[in-house]
């Protein structure tokens, strides 16, 4: 299960998109965010894939 957050950033002439993803621990069950900073292109493989 993930949830998703993106804000986008601008630096200069380039765009960039901070994604955050919710991942569900298999060891303890817990759930932790997973940020990164990328095109926005990029940003729909990054959420789909595990």
């Amino acid at each position: 299960m993930a949830k998703k957050s993106v804000a986008t950033l601008q630096t200069g002439s380039k765009r960039l998109t901070k994604a955050i993803k919710m991942v569900k621990s298999d060891k303890t069950g817990a759930y932790t965010f997973v940020e990164a900073i990328m095109s926005p292109e990029q940003v729909n493989d990054y959420l789909n894939k595990k």
